[in-house]
């Protein structure tokens, strides 16, 4: 990582090593309380760059949607990571806001990515994937999500959390409260099905090309928010290519 790259919005990538990891969480922290530097490259004027990746790599018709458009003009793809501090920064701070502003408008899509450098992402995914067996998919990613220091961060508070007994346990939780058959939502957490779900998206991730976390396609496109400061410049990014696309 340069040191003219946030940690924060930069994305998670395969060969970041553990003391990058943590850097991430320390500054997540930060951020989530309100201080915000951002430095990506590129410019604010094209949010979207690169070749469009095909429709039938980034959507499959298994792919988990949270909210849709009848017309389909707008899609976003999101392929993400439940540990990643950035993916849970962008959760907070613009996704699941966008979720709620654009409902009937776009098409917006979640595919599991989990980095081997997160060691509790991989459950976590397959825990949206066992609850989406029981039609539950949308609340148990809220659940991770909204719940992230309870099982993603260490008791420090600074670290990412190695405890894979504690985020089962409170993995459990989140499916009780969401009223899923537990014995169920164990037997498909581990079932050849679900993990071949993940593996799917994430061999889909790397056709389109994805290295890091969070990477969101929008009609095709990879959004590039270039060189912003706030999240409020990044919502700005984000929204401004979003409406482009529907004025189309």
């Amino acid at each position: 990582m340069s040191k003219n790259k946030n940690p924060v919005t930069e994305k998670s990538g395969l060969s970041t090593n553990v003391i990058l990891t943590i850097v991430v969480v320390v500054v997540a922290v930060v951020v989530i309380g309100g201080v915000l530097l951002f430095s990506r490259g590129g410019s604010e004027d094209n949010a979207s760059s690169g070749p469009a990746v095909a429709a039938e790599i980034l959507r499959k018709p298994d792919s988990h949607v949270l909210t849709s458009a009848p017309d389909n003009k707008v899609t976003v793809v999101e392929f993400l990571d439940y540990q990643c501090p950035g993916c849970h920064s962008y959760y907070s701070g613009l996704t699941k806001q966008v979720e709620k502003d654009y409902a009937g408008k776009i098409t917006f899509i979640t595919r599991n990515f989990p980095l081997g450098m997160h060691p509790l992402a991989r459950p976590a995914a397959q825990a949206s994937e066992a609850a989406a067996v029981q039609g539950k998919y949308k609340e148990m990613y809220h659940a991770l999500y909204d719940n992230y220091d309870a099982w993603a961060v260490a008791p420090d508070g600074q670290n990412i959390s190695t405890d894979e007994a504690k985020a089962r346990g409170l993995f459990d939780q989140y499916a009780q409260q969401l009223g899923l058959d537990l014995n169920k939502f164990h037997q498909d957490m581990n079932s050849p099905q679900v993990n071949a779900k993940i593996d799917a998206d994430v061999a889909d991730g790397e056709k389109a090309g994805v290295q890091g976390t969070p990477t969101i396609f929008i009609n095709g496109k990879e959004f590039d928010a270039g060189n912003i400061q706030t999240f409020q410049q990044l919502n700005d990014a984000f929204r401004g290519e979003v409406d482009k696309e529907l004025a189309k």
